[in-house]
């Protein structure tokens, strides 16, 4: 198994590439077709390479300091690094139409492996992956129920949005597909019970839209503030609810000012760029947030404050596609092809793993030490504890309180 170090690395590269050299696109770039690239070949141009690699964003864009950033990062360093030619693309907007227009190009200008990053593209997936049996598809978060819901819809069918009653392949042909899913629930659960170990006691959970990944990462969170809890023998209290969007704004600041001034103490802010309404909120009366994906603390302290942020609840987006994007220029791609994989835990070792806490800005203490957490990750993989995936329903707890609000705006 290939080590994961890369993860903490890749996460530095883009924060120093975001705060010291900024990443905004060039909007005069605009081509034709109507998507959005970086000015030329952002990255290497060997034209001997059998692979040109691409990137279309989902509703967001390179700059979100979050799930587009990083893997946009991580395809521009690997082409960099391996002289393979690569460019992003953002469609004008956020629809399947838009999406697939944007890889319609993409394989017209003769790029032939494309990263797709997040659910939003299940659908991109049903139109394009046959048509261009010949291109590999490569998409990070989009899970079978992602992909099932638009084909079905296609076929002029109901859904019943339970992916266990659909054979996917009745519906679409993914032999040139592969998707990478995550164990958000583990990684949110490391960080609900690193946060209750380090003694806070009064939570909040502030998601950004409520689709699974989002929603494994809460009720993982949930799970991990109260089995700290009990271990302590004391009670905590949630507040729980969603954005409805990834991203921030007034309305949603106006919450979390109501949360943080009401005494929620620190809030894991879990959905791209909604951190922000959480952060601001924070600032003004001395709170925390967590952050999610990536390490975002030197996003988040840089705009908000040193020491704002406790930790993060992290997936490994950049070493998905630099191990991946390996493995397709070593001639593996069958060892991917027509599959949806679940990454999570592959060791004892937290470092080796594709979801945890980092190891280097987490602010440990006497009560949640570097050597704790390498005690309940050395738990979690040997099966000794537990997490429920089951998002069917808020988890059972013990000792949290969890307030749920239906809406935050």
């Amino acid at each position: 198994m290939k080590k994961i170090m890369s993860l903490i690395l890749t996460a530095a590269l883009a924060v120093g590439c975001l705060v010291g050299c900024g990443s905004t696109p060039d909007n005069n770039n605009a081509n034709n077709a109507g998507t959005e690239s970086a000015q030329g070949d952002v990255a290497g141009t060997n034209n001997d390479s059998e692979y040109k690699i691409a990137m279309i964003t989902d509703y967001g864009d390179i700059t979100d300091m979050s799930f587009n950033q990083t893997t946009y990062e991580a395809c521009k360093a690997f082409a960099e690094a391996n002289d393979v030619e690569f460019k992003y693309y953002k469609p004008t907007g956020d629809s399947t139409a838009e999406r697939v227009a944007s890889v319609e190009q993409a394989v017209d200008e003769g790029f032939n492996v494309i990263v797709m990053p997040g659910y939003a593209f299940g659908g991109t997936i049903v139109e394009v992956a046959e048509e261009y049996s010949d291109i590999k598809f490569f998409a990070l978060d989009v899970a079978k129920g992602d992909i099932l819901e638009a084909a079905v819809a296609k076929a002029g069918e109901e859904y019943d949005y339970n992916p266990d009653n659909w054979n996917l392949e009745d519906y679409v042909k993914l032999d040139n597909v592969y998707c990478a899913i995550y164990q958000e629930e583990l990684s949110g659960y490391m960080a609900g019970y690193a946060a209750v170990k380090l003694g806070y006691e009064k939570l909040g959970f502030l998601g950004g839209m409520a689709v699974p990944a989002v929603v494994r990462f809460g009720y993982g969170f949930v799970q991990g503030c109260d089995a700290a809890a009990a271990e302590l023998g004391k009670t905590v209290d949630i507040k729980y609810g969603y954005g409805g969007q990834f991203k921030g704004d007034a309305d949603i600041t106006a919450t979390m000012d109501t949360w943080y001034k009401g005494g929620t103490e620190v809030v894991f802010a879990c959905g791209g760029g909604i951190y922000t309404s959480a952060a601001e909120a924070a600032q003004k009366v001395g709170g925390k947030v967590i952050g999610v994906d990536t390490d975002q603390k030197g996003v988040i302290d840089s705009a908000y404050g040193d020491g704002i942020t406790v930790t993060s609840a992290m997936k490994g987006l950049a070493p998905t596609v630099s191990d991946t994007l390996a493995d397709i220029l070593a001639g593996k791609w069958s060892d991917y092809a027509g599959t949806i994989k679940t990454l999570g835990l592959v060791s004892e070792n937290p470092e080796d793993n594709y979801v945890q806490i980092p190891m280097e800005s987490t602010q440990w203490a006497d009560g949640f030490t570097v050597d704790d957490y390498k005690a309940l990750v050395a738990k979690m993989y040997s099966g000794e504890i537990k997490v429920s995936n089951d998002i069917s329903a808020m988890p059972e707890t013990t000792a949290a309180n969890v307030e749920v609000f239906d809406s935050i705006k």
